[in-house]
């Protein structure tokens, strides 16, 4: 299955609010920003939350796409997914809970969270 990756223009629009993604502005604790599209009833994000935060996350800018449904369009336009969680790690996306969870087996969600 290929992930569409947002096009340099939706990069470079990733959000209204401050940061390129619309979240933190700056890492945490060394680590790159992270941003996950959510809802509250959604086991998927809460097992993504976990992992990330095995791996050492302090803070994930969730965006509760429930709450704010311009915010579920948003996300739509820069993933092309209707599905959540949908996360970014800087300004890379990563997917859904299955794709990180296979990013992780892969050994590359350490090394992309610390930027290397």
């Amino acid at each position: 299955m290929t992930r569409r990756q947002p096009g340099l223009a939706a990069m470079a629009t990733m959000g209204a609010r401050s940061g390129s993604l619309g979240g933190p502005a700056e890492a945490v604790n060394g680590m790159k920003p992270v941003r996950m599209y959510t809802t509250q009833v959604c086991p998927f994000c809460i097992r993504a939350k976990a992992l990330l935060r095995q791996r050492g996350v302090a803070q994930i800018d969730e965006v509760r796409v429930d709450l704010e449904p311009e915010q579920r369009a948003r996300m739509m336009e820069l993933t092309g997914r209707r599905t959540v969680p949908q996360i970014f790690i800087g300004d890379t996306h990563v997917g859904g809970c299955d794709d990180l969870m296979a990013l992780d087996q892969r050994g590359g969600l350490t090394p992309l969270l610390n930027g290397s």
